[in-house]
């Protein structure tokens, strides 16, 4: 894309190629059969086809797999996990009544002590502002005296 620069220019090299050589495939050795005796000899059994052939050979039973240990119908770990889901639907429930009792408790308590400031405020301000009739107390009343040597006169 970008022309060369005449000082950069390199002769030609020869260039080696190399073609990749594919492996031999492993061939796979069977494993030895081992033969296995039956616990006990089977019985022969013949059969006649159709068209009259008799095929006579040793009869093989099915192999029947060992009986399953009863299953319940449901799994312990479905009930177990159902029973977790209830029991984290009673508790968030629970949670849910508890925190709305707090929030009750705390605005009856707030209201009553807005309500004891006031009647207190009230009973305060009756007493300051109250009935401006005769006032009952003890009246002193102050006239200029002269002390002379240690003695009080009036």
């Amino acid at each position: 894309m970008y022309p060369e620069h005449p000082t950069n220019h390199r002769p030609a090299t020869a260039v080696e190629v190399h073609q990749p050589v594919p492996l031999a495939p492993a061939v796979a050795v069977p494993a030895p059969l081992i033969p296995v005796q039956p616990g006990s000899v089977p019985t022969v059994a013949s059969v006649v086809l159709p068209d009259g052939r008799v095929v006579t050979g040793y009869a093989i039973n099915p192999v029947q797999p060992e009986p399953l240990a009863a299953k319940p119908a449901v799994s312990r770990t479905a009930v177990n996990i159902a029973l977790g889901g209830i029991g984290f639907a009673a508790v968030c429930g629970g949670l849910l009544v508890l925190t709305t009792f707090i929030a009750a408790l705390t605005a009856l308590i707030t209201q009553l002590i807005t309500l004891a400031a006031v009647i207190f405020g009230g009973w305060i301000a009756v007493q300051i502002f109250g009935a401006s009739g005769p006032k009952q107390g003890t009246t002193v009343h102050i006239r200029k005296a002269v002390i002379k040597r240690n003695h009080f006169h009036h």
